[in-house]
């Protein structure tokens, strides 16, 4: 299949729909982003790279980072996981409060934000401190880019604190109902500097074949998790990886995927490739408007998709 040349069609089809998403001016620091950007990326399982557009331009991740906390998490506390978090689709929007109340601190799933940061605060544990278990996060972004040189963008993991009410309160309530061990300042504050990582379309792509690969990845054949383990998270991606807009992603794109405020999206076809696509405008929903459509139009145009 000549995926260069379907990267080539998108590109050209999804262009003049670039200006209408609108970037995630909540965060400051991500305001003055120039929303008409746009990038794509496929690695296949040799190592082979087919692109289009900003393909190196360094952007932040925000929710991605959440597969691959969640991928750590899940390799370390295995089931018991799921006494802190749930892995059902939320229904909701990915800050809400009203669930977590209803529910009594346990967040619905491990991509909302009260999940990702229950997360966190796991880590935090299990690495003995958020300074360490920061830097472990990053050490496996690095070793599964297989790029030493992806860092956190300090701006705007500072701009997040000095605006994060929401996030804190969701903290405070995980806290309030014994869900929470660690102090909520320092989880919270660890949550943004992950989620404030920088990457490019290539480095994310790349980044997913573990997961396009049963936990392996096929290029170093080094094993990151288990089989079983990479399928649950291949299953909560496709179910909870964009929201309150799951249904519709999976529907549309029928892969599983997941998004982040930067405009970034990952998905992965099982067995062949990870992919990533840049569209810094989003929808309503807080998922890239353009980047779903691409994803869509890739998905129509080689007839890829898990169903």
């Amino acid at each position: 299949m000549d995926y260069q040349s379907i990267l080539n069609e998108i590109i050209q089809e999804v262009t003049p729909f670039l200006k209408d998403g609108k970037v995630a001016d909540y965060i400051p620091a991500l305001e003055n982003v120039d929303p008409e950007q746009f990038a794509m990326s496929i690695t296949m399982f040799d190592g082979t790279q087919f692109t289009v557009g900003q393909a190196d331009t360094l952007f932040s991740i925000q929710s991605i980072s959440k597969v691959f906390t969640f991928t750590l998490a899940l390799k370390f506390y295995r089931s018991n996981l799921y006494k802190r978090i749930g892995h059902e689709p939320s229904g909701n929007p990915f800050n809400s409060l009203v669930q977590l109340e209803y529910e009594h601190g346990k967040p619905r799933n491990p991509f909302i934000n009260a999940g990702a940061i229950n997360v966190t605060d796991a880590l935090i544990n299990y690495y003995g401190g958020s300074d360490i278990a920061y830097k472990e996060v990053l050490n496996f972004i690095r070793s599964i880019s297989n790029n030493d040189l992806i860092t956190c963008n300090e701006v705007v993991a500072t701009s997040e604190m000095e605006h994060g009410y929401r996030n804190m309160a969701l903290a405070n309530l995980m806290k309030s109902f014994n869900n929470l061990d660690n102090e909520v300042s320092d989880v919270v504050q660890m949550y943004f500097k992950h989620c404030s990582v920088e990457m490019s379309t290539n480095m994310l792509s790349r980044a997913m074949l573990y997961l396009a690969n049963h936990g392996t990845d096929p290029i170093t054949d080094k094993i990151y998790i288990r089989e079983s383990q990479a399928k649950r998270i291949n299953a909560v991606m496709l179910t909870c990886g964009h929201y309150d807009a799951s249904g519709d992603f999976a529907y549309h794109v029928g892969l599983p995927g997941k998004s982040g405020v930067g405009g970034g999206i990952v998905a992965v076809v099982p067995k062949l490739m990870g992919i990533s696509v840049w569209a810094p405008g989003l929808n309503a929903n807080g998922n890239s408007l353009v980047g779903t459509m691409a994803l869509k139009l890739f998905t129509s145009k080689t007839g890829l998709s898990i169903f």
